[in-house]
């Protein structure tokens, strides 16, 4: 059985190489390319795609993991499979509540590639090595792993908003930014916002904030 491929990533050369090394594969056919989120949502909705391959960060508009919630939405839709250089808990999560089929990071060799793509299209979860053990972390000790809405709380404390914008941004109260970060505080054992972010990018829950 061939297994239609679309490649969604805003780099060309990025897709490029991709296109150079699963084209080798008898099995595999590269049905089209998409350079934003937006496009790849586009493509996989019009049929012919059985793979996306989803990086989650593009330069502009939407982020790989709403690309992958647009997808997997549809019935009968391809299956997804993340792509990325990112291995935190944030993008992880993101990914995989979106309901991408696996996890792979780029920088993972062609058989591994080739293989996860073949496990995702066959309907199995395929997931890499690293993200595979944080995930298993994060299920042996949960009450020490920030939520899904923790995360994102942070990530906008990174990012340099006040309480009074993250409550605008996520539609909450202040109060409850407050008792998030009161949790967040706990579980990093940690006592102030910077020393929030500083834990949780050195142990990769969240990304450094790009300069």
């Amino acid at each position: 059985m061939t297994i239609r491929l679309l490649l969604a990533d805003d780099h060309p050369v990025v897709r490029a190489g991709l296109r150079a090394v699963l084209s080798a594969e008898p099995d595999f056919e590269i049905a089209g390319e998409a350079p934003t989120a937006e496009r790849a949502v586009e493509l996989a909705a019009a049929g012919g795609v059985d793979v996306v391959l989803m990086d989650l960060q593009f330069g502009t508009g939407a982020h790989g993991a709403e690309a992958t919630a647009a997808i997997t939405a549809r019935p009968g839709a391809p299956r997804v499979l993340v792509l990325t250089t990112y291995d935190t808990d944030a993008d992880i999560l993101a990914a995989v509540e979106a309901g991408a089929a696996g996890y792979l990071l780029k920088d993972a060799p062609p058989q591994e590639l080739a293989a996860a793509v073949r496990t995702a299209a066959s309907g199995r979860s395929a997931l890499a090595p690293a993200v595979a053990h944080r995930l298993m972390d994060r299920m042996r000790t949960p009450a020490a792993a920030l939520s899904r809405r923790e995360l994102e709380v942070l990530e906008l404390v990174r990012d340099g908003l006040s309480n009074l914008q993250i409550s605008k941004r996520l539609f909450l109260s202040q109060a409850t930014v407050k008792s998030h970060l009161v949790h967040i505080y706990a579980k990093l054992a940690v006592d102030s916002r910077t020393a929030a972010v500083a834990a949780a990018t050195e142990r990769g829950v969240i990304r450094r904030l790009r300069p």
